[in-house]
């Protein structure tokens, strides 16, 4: 018996958890499917052929405007898919109290195939067609990066919008994830990444849930494994080696893994994969071929940062790791999801920890219409003010203040220091709301049931409330 696809699994859930819930008939029909989704063919000429390119867009639960959702390029993607997208960008924007609906969206297109100029061409007629039915705008339908896409593909549908709508003063808004130089925000990049550390940082202050996972202490010395070295999954790497005590002790990527007991040199593997594009090579670990048997190594925490259906029924029962911290969208089917559940696996939900990348997207929208750059206008006031609480604690004192405390205290919030410090409250509020509810709660079986929940009578109430 295969297991559930994803779209199936995502559903079952939403039902495990609304059936905990007291909703009016027939709401829990309107929330559990997506309202519209716009599937488009177009053709692109280059090399003296043309090509026509699959493409969709999902709106999921329109209960708040903007809908919010990336857009992916990659193989094989397929309506279903971007309808259980959509699906978890509803829930995970209400659980992390983003004012956003759900969308998303995708192309069916291998990036690697296509020379720069082909993908700008490609994105900007993609951008186009999206426009003309209303699937991208800053008051409706606001993409960002997803997998396959990065800030250069974000840029190309910003202008693009920007010359069909010359007269929107905050056309700019229109899509998330661009570079800072084109309306975007410091450390969009590494929001999924970073916020992924800090769910699992938020996770470790709860001995609670430590224990129930049959773990001890703090993150120093946790040994992890990452499977992608994606955007996502290098910036959870760099994070957790700058950061935490963790040691990183496998890598996995498509064309196999890396493993070394002792820890890999974070640093170092960056600069080798970003030349080689390859896990092959690198010194001083052990290279396994089958990169996905890495997944079923020793660790006390498994972090699966590529894409969905990764662990499933098949390779479940070999899985030890005591936490899957799911940084990937979807990455355990639902079936595996109940086999580790039952075996004693605690698992963080993708509907809560990658998050990070939607709360920093709504920054960066805000700030889009706000036309202000974060902490430009306190940014030195706090610097005169910080320097001045220094003055008066030396005069008290009569000796100087510690050199590095005081540097601390003078010193004016950048905005990359208050979008990290906006990322780190939302997702330690949204763990917090999370755990609060899976133990006081005793028909929840899970955290990813209990972050259910959290979102469903969230975006309930904002039905009822508006009448429907």
């Amino acid at each position: 018996m295969s297991d559930l696809s994803f779209l199936e699994g995502v559903n079952q859930t939403f039902d495990r958890a609304v059936a905990t819930l007291d909703l009016p008939d027939g709401l829990a029909a309107k929330m559990k499917q997506c309202s519209s989704v716009f599937m488009v063919r177009f053709p692109v000429g280059f090399r003296g052929v043309y090509k026509v390119f699959t493409g969709w867009r999902a709106v999921h639960s329109e209960h708040r405007l903007p809908v919010k959702g990336g857009i992916r390029y990659a193989p094989h993607c397929n309506q279903e898919e971007v309808e259980a997208l959509a699906a978890l960008m509803s829930y995970k924007c209400a659980i992390v109290d983003v004012p956003f609906g759900g969308s998303k969206g995708a192309l069916d297109i291998d990036p690697r195939d296509h020379t720069e100029e082909e993908l700008e061409r490609i994105t900007r007629r993609f951008t186009v067609e999206l426009s003309k039915k209303g699937y991208i705008s800053p008051s409706l339908n606001v993409p960002a990066p997803d997998m396959g896409t990065s800030s250069r593909e974000m840029a190309w549908i910003a202008d693009t919008y920007r010359d069909m709508h010359p007269h929107d003063i905050n056309a700019v808004a229109c899509v998330t994830g661009k570079p800072v130089t084109q309306g975007g925000i410091a450390g969009r990049t590494e929001a999924t990444g970073r916020g992924v550390v800090y769910g699992i940082r938020e996770f470790f202050r709860h001995p609670r849930d430590v224990e129930k996972a049959g773990l001890k202490g703090g993150m120093d010395g946790k040994k992890v494994i990452i499977q992608g070295f994606g955007n996502v999954g290098r910036n959870v790497a760099r994070v957790l080696s700058e950061e935490t005590g963790a040691i990183v002790t496998g890598i996995v990527e498509f064309d196999g893994a890396i493993v070394s007991d002792g820890g890999i040199d974070i640093p170092a593997f960056f600069d080798h994969f970003s030349e080689k594009h390859s896990v092959k090579g690198f010194p001083g670990v052990t290279y396994v071929e089958d990169g996905q048997s890495v997944l079923e190594h020793e660790c006390d925490i498994l972090i699966p940062a590529a894409r969905e259906g990764q662990i499933t029924t098949a390779n479940a029962p070999r899985i030890k790791a005591r936490v899957i911290a799911e940084a990937a969208n979807g990455p355990t089917t639902y079936d595996a999801d109940q086999y580790l559940r039952e075996h004693g696996t605690f698992i963080l939900p993708d509907v809560f920890l990658n998050s990070g990348g939607v709360v920093v997207s709504y920054f960066e929208w805000i700030k889009n219409l706000s036309h202000i750059r974060f902490g430009r206008m306190q940014r030195r006031f706090d610097e005169v003010r910080g320097a001045h609480m220094v003055e008066l604690v030396e005069a008290m004192l009569e000796k100087p203040a510690p050199k590095a405390l005081a540097s601390q205290l003078k010193k004016g919030a950048l905005e990359l220091d208050l979008v990290r410090s906006g990322l780190d409250d939302s997702m330690r509020g949204a763990y917090q709301a999370i755990h609060e509810r899976f133990w006081s709660t005793e028909a929840l079986p899970d955290l990813r049931t209990a972050a259910y929940t959290i979102a469903l009578e969230k975006i309930a109430r904002s039905y009822q409330e508006m009448g429907i």
